[in-house]
């Protein structure tokens, strides 16, 4: 039986966001297409109809979830720029650290991705390159003569590396992995040449909402 263009296109769109929080919670390799087809309500022959391979959704997985990622940075703005002091309290909430799903898919797949194809690396390092652009137009804006471009770099590089860190540590010692949250917080207003100010995760009594 036929489909409409509308259901076909609802059924891709669901298969996207369904691969999209399986590998961030599971990773690509340990996800299998059966798997995806089921969590998104279809069978596993409606996902070959739409992507050639496992590797083709994975990339169009990824570029759902660097777009998500892209939408909360820039969800607040302040004269056309995104409110990266938000950005960061968020990023680096004990919400993202527990919520492998539905944030960064850069934090959830880093050093996985680096087995891929090039295809899904070069998503990745695009990505990576948005939010870099991101934050250098905020540094060269607080200070116009520093190197913005490699400050920029590191400050998205320990985004990425400081929430894999703390959820890496935080079943098994809790205490270091909110600690990484909150240096990293720290360190990272350095980077970003702004007025130092106390920034912490929340506890899990008063985290924000997510």
């Amino acid at each position: 039986m036929r489909i409409s263009k509308e259901k076909a296109a609802d059924n891709r769109a669901a298969l996207i966001r369904a691969a999209s929080k399986l590998f961030r919670e599971r990773g690509i390799d340990g996800v299998g297409v059966a798997e995806i087809s089921k969590e998104a309500g279809l069978t596993h022959g409606a996902l070959y109809a739409h992507f050639r391979s496992k590797e083709e959704l994975a990339l169009e997985a990824l570029s759902y979830g660097l777009d998500q990622s892209n939408s909360r940075m820039y969800s607040a703005t302040s004269d056309g720029m995104p409110d990266l002091d938000r950005f960061l309290d968020r990023y680096l909430a004990f919400d993202s650290r527990d919520d492998y799903g539905d944030r960064c898919p850069m934090a959830a797949s880093a050093s996985e991705i680096g087995r891929q194809d090039t295809a899904i690396s070069a998503r990745f390092a695009e990505g990576y390159m948005v939010m870099v652009r991101a934050f250098e137009r905020q540094i060269e804006h607080n200070e116009p003569d520093s190197d913005a471009l490699a400050r920029a770099m590191v400050v998205v590089a320990t985004l990425i590396g400081s929430l894999a860190v703390a959820r890496g540590a935080a079943k098994g010692n809790p205490a270091v992995s909110e600690q990484v949250l909150q240096a990293a917080r720290r360190m990272l207003d350095e980077l970003m040449l702004a007025q130092p100010h106390a920034h912490a995760p929340a506890r899990r009594d008063d985290r924000p909402a997510a």
